[in-house]
């Protein structure tokens, strides 16, 4: 099977772990019988240093070719720290989600058997943790109308949300929940936001298409507080763009690492795979990056884009494998030996 993959490393430790999750997709590639086609693009600080704009119509139209797009990390800085900085890394991140109609974002959240102790969370309390957000990308105040007015001295921003939004997001969660244990359950705030009462209306229409899937409404605060006190009573959560972005960091940390969660977003022309951290500046070039994130996102990517479980599995078992053998970078190593990015990667290969 030929498979064309688009590769935006990014920025900061960005290229280092997008390369050990290239190696592991090539040693897949060649024990399946797979031919994959990489096609590099800029995106980031990386693309605004080159060409100005941090997603260039060139990257856009790489990967409306491909088949999926492989993600590393964007931010920077020089503009994190420069506040009337007019184009920012992170601005390239929100377009290309726009224009590749990037609405879902899949992050699931699970416990590492080895590693359950590294967790800050007791184990009694994440043992058995397998859940799976999808998060709203493309609506909501990150896109709303934003400004300030009265000289200055008052900001605002809009949140708005349109049913349809909802509704395709919505569907995607019921039919996630259809695989797995059919539990749903919708974060909101309805008691307070307009926009929380549209999600809800909208979700409980939908629930008689799916009989089969028993659905919970729940305040995102009390979310955020059962998400730590009993996190494997949760399976599938759907919610809005502002709330998925925070509930999603906090869950991160039950697996002990965000450097080992993967995620996915699905989109109207293509589906994107990425970790879920940052972009790490201060690790940049010095090859102790945790890769593992963004070798799973390639699991999910095989996965989810070519439908190639087997592939997946062998990804997912070799970097248990590693987890279970201390082959890790300096965030999970503890007193014993931490390996350099680059070995784990070359750990990884070998043991495909």
């Amino acid at each position: 099977m030929k498979l064309n993959i688009a590769l935006l490393a990014g920025d900061g430790i960005g290229p280092e772990v997008i390369n050990e999750a290239v190696k592991v997709c090539d040693a897949i590639a060649t024990k399946f019988n797979h031919e994959i086609n990489w096609m590099p693009a800029l995106t980031g600080a990386a693309a605004i240093d080159a060409v100005g704009e941090p997603y260039p119509d060139e990257t856009h139209e790489i990967c409306l070719k491909a088949d999926a797009v492989l993600f590393g990390a964007i931010g920077h800085p020089k503009y994190d720290n420069d506040p009337s900085a007019k184009v920012r890394p992170e601005q390239g991140l929100l377009k290309m989600r726009k224009k590749l109609g990037l609405f879902a974002n899949v992050r699931p959240t699970f416990t590492f058997p080895s590693l359950i102790d590294n967790s800050p969370l007791k184990r009694e309390r994440i043992e058995g943790t397998d859940l799976v957000f999808l998060r709203e990308l493309t609506g909501g105040i990150y896109f709303g109308e934003k400004g300030r007015r009265d000289g200055g001295e008052t900001a605002f921003d809009n949140c708005v949300y349109t049913r349809f939004e909802v509704q395709r997001l919505a569907k995607k969660g019921f039919e996630l929940a259809m695989t797995r244990t059919k539990k749903l359950c919708c974060v909101d705030k309805a008691n307070v936001l307009e926009t929380s009462r549209l999600w809800r209306e909208t979700v409980q229409a939908m629930e008689k298409d799916y009989p089969e899937v028993t659905v919970s409404y729940e305040f995102v605060d009390a979310v955020a507080m059962r998400l730590v006190q009993w996190p494997n009573s949760y399976d599938v959560l759907i919610t809005e763009n502002l709330f998925g972005d925070i509930l999603t960091d906090e869950a991160s940390v039950i697996s002990g690492s965000m450097g080992l969660m993967p995620s996915a977003s699905v989109g109207t022309e293509n589906q994107l795979f990425e970790p879920i951290h940052g972009s790490y500046p201060q690790a940049t070039g010095l090859d102790i990056a945790n890769p593992l994130a963004t070798v799973l996102s390639a699991a999910m990517m095989f996965e989810m884009a070519f439908n190639l479980k087997e592939e997946a599995e062998a990804i997912k078992a070799v970097v248990n494998k590693s987890l279970a053998e201390g082959i890790v970078t300096e965030d999970l190593s503890g007193k014993n030996k931490a390996y350099k990015t680059s070995e784990v990667g070359n750990w990884l290969v070998e043991n495909i």
